[in-house]
């Protein structure tokens, strides 16, 4: 009950409200994905009552570079780059272990100017570029 009395901003992440700090909390402990609906189940308590709640939260949290969307699981994890920058034009790579759930998040500059290139040769202008790969983690095939 406490939770829903204090401030609209978050004591503990400045800038964020209560809410997003508590996404954003959850995502930064959890190992991997995780999906709106899950985020909602684990929050239900902390006074998270319906969906929107929640995709209102990731929705700023993205904004502000904290989170990222796996568009191929339909669900979202905390950035791992101390520096993630969502508004900068960075090719984004993430491995996907399709046995422990594990997501490694990182920034290649050889495929950035790929990309670049790529930009360039068919006079097309990315907004944003993710690649997802899926496969086994190192822990989980030895």
């Amino acid at each position: 009950m406490n939770q829903l009395r204090m401030s609209k901003k978050s004591k503990q992440s400045p800038g964020l409200t209560n809410k997003q700090a508590l996404v954003m909390n959850l995502l930064g402990k959890t190992k991997g994905p995780l999906s709106a609906y899950a985020i909602l189940d684990q929050l239900h308590d902390s006074g998270f009552r319906g969906p929107v709640q929640v995709y209102r939260a990731l929705e700023k949290l993205m904004e502000l570079g904290l989170v990222h969307r796996l568009e191929s699981l339909n669900a979202f994890v905390a950035c791992q780059q101390r520096t993630c920058d969502h508004q900068s034009k960075k090719t984004i790579i993430f491995t996907i272990c399709e046995i422990c759930g594990s997501v490694q998040e990182f920034v290649n500059t050889g495929l950035e100017h790929l990309v670049r290139s790529l930009e360039k040769d068919i006079d097309f202008l990315t907004n944003r570029s993710v690649i997802e790969l899926k496969g086994i983690c190192s822990t989980c095939k030895d």
